[in-house]
């Protein structure tokens, strides 16, 4: 009896506010002097085959709630079975489109890179494809990370073996495909490659997971290319560095330069990582509290915070708020969250912002897990 109580205590405060919160550490920052703050459209990938799309708002000096979502609306691909997603990449030149990739094959054995008119919400052009044999026959993962130029949309392979594809934004049609093996990685000797472009569009970034057996063994290779040599179907290294993390728990996901050039956000699932745009050198570390995984990092317009894309273990809930109990135990589920990092200060606020899980309640899902990844953000 006293595990449901607790179970609905959890729950209450999940509606409330859609806030999820966890234990309080030294990464919590001290009260910050009312400042600057900002709002914008983000677009979360969802595994659903949509996007969560949150109108958010940010107030650094809200201690107990610095991501507040307004409002929660979805931009739809597909369905969970044709059109998983982990990628959401807003074209630079015009923010009212926004091009994906799937992470897993359809019933039907293809996979797809495609874009939407974020006004519409409406798919504007799907590409459905055959997987690569030379690429494991494509089985999941497919596509997470992707980066871009101004005339290309560029999704990273995330299987074996990994390669960075090159997409003409206009048309969709597929230019060149070009191979991790390129830089001299063996097949099994790492694992879910990412990568991204820099703001200037000069340099692009990879990063891959040293593995041996299949289990990744926390070393981290980032490596920065050229990009308009990439764009033409070749690797050009530039800068390369290993960090260190915990086997198997420290797994680089999705990533973003700062929006002056200068430093990299790296998700790398147990902890945060922020790097050196040039030497590639770590910055900061911040390890996330514990049944949380991060999996994306973007900064605000002037860089001084980053919004974190965070998966959370928390209570499940029906429409009410009520906690959902299977023989006598509360269902524990994986919520889809935000937090904030202070770029200056160094500091991770914990208190997390649903994004997930009040649309899933609304719909009968609540005892559903809500897998989210990559976003991007339209900024006002």
């Amino acid at each position: 009896m006293k595990k449901v109580l607790v179970v609905l205590t959890i729950c209450a405060v999940v509606v409330m506010g859609y806030l999820a919160f966890t234990t309080v550490d030294s990464t919590t920052p001290v009260a910050t002097a009312a400042g600057t703050t900002y709002s914008g459209t983000t677009y979360v990938a969802g595994m659903g085959g949509h996007f969560a799309k949150a109108e958010v708002t940010i107030d650094p000096s809200n201690e107990n709630e610095p991501i507040k979502v307004t409002n929660l609306d979805r931009i739809v691909i597909g369905d969970k079975k044709t059109h998983p997603t982990h990628d959401a990449r807003i074209d630079v030149k015009d923010r009212n489109t926004m091009f994906w990739s799937t992470y897993v094959l359809d019933p039907k054995g293809k996979q797809h890179v495609g874009k939407s008119d974020l006004k519409t919400g409406n798919v504007i052009k799907d590409v459905a494809m055959d997987p690569d044999a030379s690429a494991g026959g494509s089985k999941p993962p497919l596509f997470c990370a992707s980066g871009q130029s101004n005339g290309s949309y560029m999704p990273v392979f995330m299987g074996q073996e990994g390669y960075v594809d090159v997409y003409d934004k206009a048309t969709m049609k597929h230019k060149e495909r070009v191979w991790v093996s390129d830089l001299g990685y063996e097949k099994g000797k790492y694992k879910f490659t990412h990568g991204i472009n820099s703001p200037d569009m000069k340099t692009f970034l990879l990063v891959l997971n040293q593995a041996a057996g299949g289990k990744g063994n926390g070393s981290i290779d980032f490596i920065l290319v050229d990009m308009a040599k990439l764009e033409k179907g070749k690797f050009k290294q530039l800068a390369k560095n290993t960090l260190k993390g915990a086997p198997d728990k420290t797994i680089t996901f999705r990533q973003y330069f700062s929006n002056d050039g200068t430093r990299i956000y790296q998700s790398a699932g147990d902890r945060l990582w922020v790097l050196d745009a040039k030497t590639l050198a770590l910055i900061d570390e911040k390890m996330m509290p514990e049944g949380n995984q991060i999996h994306d990092a973007q900064t605000t317009p002037d860089d001084k915070y980053a919004m974190l894309t965070v998966r959370t273990v928390t209570a499940g809930c029906d429409a009410d708020g009520r906690a959902i109990v299977k023989e006598g135990k509360g269902v524990d589920i994986t919520d889809g969250t935000l937090m904030l990092y202070d770029a200056d200060a160094k500091k991770l606020n914990v208190k997390s912002t649903s994004v997930c899980l009040e649309c899933h309640k609304g719909m009968g899902l609540g005892d559903k897990n809500a897998v989210l990844c990559g976003l991007d953000t339209n900024w006002k």
